[in-house]
């Protein structure tokens, strides 16, 4: 049986909820394998993040992490392909921490390549009638860290990626754009559902 860690974030910048800690806690209520299912919410702090992400890692051993967050304003949810080594936060964290054009890890690499089935997965949310994208970069706040250093915290085999969910219906401000609560935990159920199957490689070249 696979381990799965899925993760969301607890609220910042003022809002009450946050639509990606509600989707993956709705997931796990009704979660029947086959996978065994690890969740937890993380906080919008870049050091206590990671070092949170660590410590599940370390405890678990997932064969596949899932990390999610909030994209406010996209209407999509977009399955995101590259981790950054930057953070370059436009507003503080939720520790008041507030990098500006600093390394996610000063020795680390430039950055680093989601290894989820980034086109299959996008693929598989199309056909089950869900507005998905690809996107090449999580940006610089918190959830690029948290990408960034998942994938420097698992070894090479371990399938992991992040996926940003736009507003829910139940937690969107006036004109954001947005998807209705359940469509969104109904998308992460299936990232977790297909997040291990192998992905076929696009016809005349690499899956990136």
């Amino acid at each position: 049986m696979a381990v799965v860690l899925l993760t969301g974030f607890e609220p910042f910048d003022g809002a009450a909820r946050n639509p990606s800690a509600d989707a993956v806690n709705a997931v796990a209520a009704d979660y029947d394998g086959p996978h065994e299912l690890v969740v937890a919410t993380l906080p919008v702090a870049f050091e206590s993040s990671a070092r949170r992400l660590r410590a599940v890692i370390d405890r678990h051993s997932p064969d596949a992490v899932i990390a999610t967050g909030l994209a406010g304003g996209r209407p999509q949810i977009a399955v995101e392909r590259i981790g950054v080594n930057l953070m370059d936060a436009r507003i503080p964290d939720n520790d008041g921490a507030q990098p500006v054009d600093a390394a996610c890890e000063p020795d680390g690499p430039a950055a680093r390549f989601a290894t989820l089935p980034v086109k299959h997965l996008v693929r598989t949310l199309t056909a089950h009638g869900l507005p998905a994208q690809l996107s090449l970069s999580a940006g610089s706040y918190v959830c690029n860290h948290v990408l960034y250093t998942a994938l420097g915290a698992v070894p090479a085999n371990t399938v992991t990626g992040f996926v940003h969910l736009p507003w829910s219906t139940s937690t969107a401000p006036a004109e954001a754009p947005h998807l209705p609560d359940e469509e969104l935990a109904r998308a992460v159920r299936l990232v977790v559902d297909h997040a291990l199957d192998a992905e076929v490689e696009e016809p005349g070249g690499s899956i990136w």
